[in-house]
């Protein structure tokens, strides 16, 4: 089979599945029910209940790390916990240990 039939035969496919695909959509939308070939797509992302899972997520949402960086912590630290991550509070500042450094994390 030569080249230039073969792109014929894949350009003929892929207007022959964009006609369907245009003729489903205006039937579906004039009949009011749902498509016959391609319907909405219904993701579902899982999510699982787990007390880790929920734990996880919850630290996501009230810990936030910053790019700030440093070697060592100010005077007068003292080691705190929230929602069982170990932070660093020095006045109003939390630092979170991180790789032999301390980043700064925002507490919502």
């Amino acid at each position: 089979m030569s080249m230039k039939r073969t792109s014929h035969r894949y350009i003929s496919a892929a207007a022959i599945i964009a006609a369907l695909v245009t003729v489903d959509g205006w039937t579906a939308r004039l009949s009011g029910h749902g498509a016959v070939f391609i319907g909405n797509a219904q993701a579902r992302v899982g999510r699982p209940l787990t007390p880790a899972s929920v734990a996880r997520r919850t630290t996501r949402r009230t810990i936030r790390r910053s790019a700030i960086y440093v070697a060592a912590l100010p005077a007068a630290c003292v080691n705190t916990s929230v929602s069982g991550t170990v932070l660093w509070q020095c006045g109003a500042t939390y630092y979170q240990p991180y790789g032999g450094r301390y980043v700064v994390v925002y507490v919502d």
